[in-house]
């Protein structure tokens, strides 16, 4: 059995390290495997371990919320494998850089194929951990680069992963109607109900200025849903939607913005 191949050249692994800590998801269905990981990063230095998952669709909301610079995959887990993982994660915009970890060796090709920077195989060693993660820190910040200097302007999610009761589903953007401030959360109003996700409305706003338009401090919508505005006998400028029971307050100080939004569209 091979110990596992990563793309050999000569790195220095020190200054691959040095530029800043980047970041790590580990996924591994055994806690232990994960913990083993864990501590080997921890006395590796230069990267932050963001979340840990013990299958494929947290490994994917894990992703979808940090963000990671690297994620280190095991193969063989319940529901959806690394492999389907590692192909979820090529379709996104600024994929992050995968490592497989697994305790199987037959699968070097498919490995190869989803163009992962290394397949280490387990119990895995210190030093080939500490190549491979070098090789990915390269990697990484070479295709960000790249990334931005292509992509001044990236576009918006087309869906958004979502948990209810330990499932993990995917809303469509496109029905999604507003998105709200909640405490820490932000509460998502879409065809089937509502839902909750981390996040800030601020980054939300950036991210589909092009479909949403904030109406105040804590709530964005889609302006196509809106049926209507009018003001209450207080004075305050309500927002109804069409589903025709959400009812939203519009900020003084966005009212008149929003009015000729209407007006544009109408």
């Amino acid at each position: 059995m091979c110990e596992g191949w990563f793309p050999t050249d000569d790195l220095n692994v020190e200054m691959s390290m040095r530029a800043g800590n980047l970041t790590i998801v580990i996924v591994d269905d055994e806690a232990l495997a994960r913990e083993r990981l864990r501590l080997m990063i921890a006395d590796i230095g230069g990267w932050d371990v963001v979340a840990e998952a013990a299958n494929g669709r947290e490994a994917l909301v894990c992703c979808e919320e940090q963000n990671p610079d690297v994620v280190l995959l095991d193969i063989r887990m319940p529901g959806l494998d690394g492999m389907e993982v590692a192909n979820q994660l090529a379709k996104t915009q600024l994929a992050p850089i995968v490592i497989f970890t697994t305790a199987f060796d037959e699968y070097a090709v498919s490995a190869f194929d989803a163009e992962a920077v290394a397949y280490l195989l387990k119990p895995v060693r210190r030093e080939r951990l500490l190549q491979a993660l070098a090789r990915a820190a390269k990697t990484c910040r070479m295709l960000k680069t790249d990334w931005r200097e292509n992509n001044p302007k990236s576009g918006p999610r087309k869906v958004i992963p979502v948990s209810l009761l330990g499932a993990i589903t995917l809303v469509d953007v496109e029905q999604i109607t507003s998105f709200h401030a909640d405490q820490k959360y932000v509460r998502i109003v879409h065809k089937d109900g509502e839902s909750l996700i981390d996040g800030a409305l601020k980054q939300l706003e950036q991210e589909f200025v092009e479909t949403f338009v904030r109406i105040h401090r804590n709530s964005l919508v889609r302006p196509e849903c809106i049926a209507r505005c009018e003001a209450n006998e207080a004075g305050q400028l309500l927002v109804h939607m069409r589903d025709g029971k959400s009812v939203y307050p519009v900020s003084r100080r966005l009212a008149a913005a929003l009015k000729q939004l209407l007006r544009t569209r109408s």
